[in-house]
């Protein structure tokens, strides 16, 4: 049973696609068909044409709506004349062929470059880009690359003052970059001038742009390479060399003048110190002496001869105030001098040597007695005078 039903579905034909699409084709047509006679009244040809106008009218207006992104601005021409600029957001403008809208990015940070390489405009000679070298003002050739980046500040100004912004921009640079380099020696340009060098490209660029009025501001402007031709590179960083030792030689020159000229000058304030301090010391001892020397001239013009007597004995206790003799002054004939640890015999060799200093002193007393009982006779009055 299951193989006839098989044989049975197996001779089934296969359905008619054309046919199925002509039947329900012709059951369409005849619908349309039956409508149109029960309404024929309202296809006739003005209601058509206004119909058909007023959509084509509506679908023209609707065409002048217009979204500006935040960070652009719209600037709107009437048969290419400017007519306003517009902020971001929804806007309408007069549909073609009357107006047009420009749409013009006035955040996006743009740059051109100088001096890259170009297959076109390679140099045979040192195979570097023609419009990198450039020659300075002591007759070098150097090659520079530079890269500047800019900003639209006036979308109305880019679109209608300037043609071809971008190609104006880079011929104004790379004529700017070769009359800063042209002003300045090789040695600036390539070591501490570049930072001053990048300034006045900076500067002159942007006035020229503001003289064209051409609605672009100069963000920044990077000096991104700077070297003399490979011919010569090897004998300038030799220089470059050279000139980095002589500097560290300048720096450690400078480093050894500062350690000792503080030295020199702080011994040389402790010398001054100290000869002040002798003048002022030499100066206080002789206004001394001075003093004194008015005050015994006093006393001598009052009484000399015991002045003059006292000064003598003075002298004498200064003299002999440091020997270890002793002077006995009486009216016998003049004693024998001896020491006084030699008059000691009764202690020994160490205790004279330890009592020496004690002895030393007990003359010195011993003599100072004596003298000022010998002055004081002196000084005392006769009575036979």
């Amino acid at each position: 049973m299951s193989s006839e039903n098989h044989n049975t579905d197996k001779e089934t034909p296969p359905l008619d696609w054309k046919m199925e699409m002509d039947k329900q084709w012709k059951a369409i047509s005849d619908k349309y068909a039956e409508f149109y006679q029960d309404n024929k009244h309202l296809f006739s040809f003005s209601r058509v044409a206004t119909l058909l106008g007023g959509s084509l009218a509506l679908g023209w207006l609707i065409s002048g709506i217009y979204i500006i992104d935040q960070g652009n601005r719209g600037v709107v021409t009437r048969f290419g004349a400017y007519a306003e600029t517009t902020m971001p957001g929804p806007h309408w403008h007069i549909p073609l062929p009357i107006e047009t809208v420009n749409d013009v990015n006035v955040e996006q940070q743009r740059y051109i470059e100088v001096g890259y390489n170009d297959v076109s405009r390679l140099s045979k000679s040192t195979g570097a880009s023609q419009e990198s070298l450039m020659l300075t003002t002591d007759e070098n050739i150097i090659a520079v690359r530079l890269a500047v980046q800019y900003q639209i500040n006036n979308a109305r100004d880019y679109l209608f003052n300037v043609k071809n912004n971008e190609n104006t921009l880079k011929q104004l640079t790379e004529s700017v970059l070769r009359g800063v380099i042209g002003r300045n020696n090789m040695d600036f340009v390539l070591t501490e001038g570049r930072s001053q060098i990048v300034a006045e490209i900076k500067s002159e660029i942007q006035e020229a742009m503001d003289d064209y009025q051409a609605g672009v501001i100069v963000a920044s402007v990077n000096l991104q390479d700077a070297q003399p031709p490979e011919e010569v590179q090897g004998a300038f960083e030799d220089a470059i060399r050279a000139r980095e030792d002589k500097q560290r030689l300048i720096n450690e020159a400078e480093a050894y003048s500062n350690e000792i000229i503080p030295r020199a000058r702080g011994a040389s304030a402790r010398i001054v110190q100290e000869a002040e301090a002798y003048s002022a010391e030499k100066v206080a001892k002789a206004k001394g002496e001075t003093e004194r020397f008015d005050q015994l001239l006093v006393e001598y013009e009052k009484n000399p001869a015991i002045t003059r007597k006292r000064l003598y004995l003075e002298a004498k206790e200064k003299l002999y105030a440091s020997t270890n003799k002793i002077v006995v002054d009486t009216d016998q004939p003049p004693a024998l001098y001896m020491p006084l640890q030699q008059m000691s015999t009764g202690q020994t060799h160490t205790d004279s040597v330890q009592a020496e200093p004690d002895s030393n002193v007990e003359q010195s007393n011993v003599a100072k007695h004596n003298a000022r009982n010998a002055t004081s006779n002196e000084l005392r009055p006769s009575r036979s005078r």
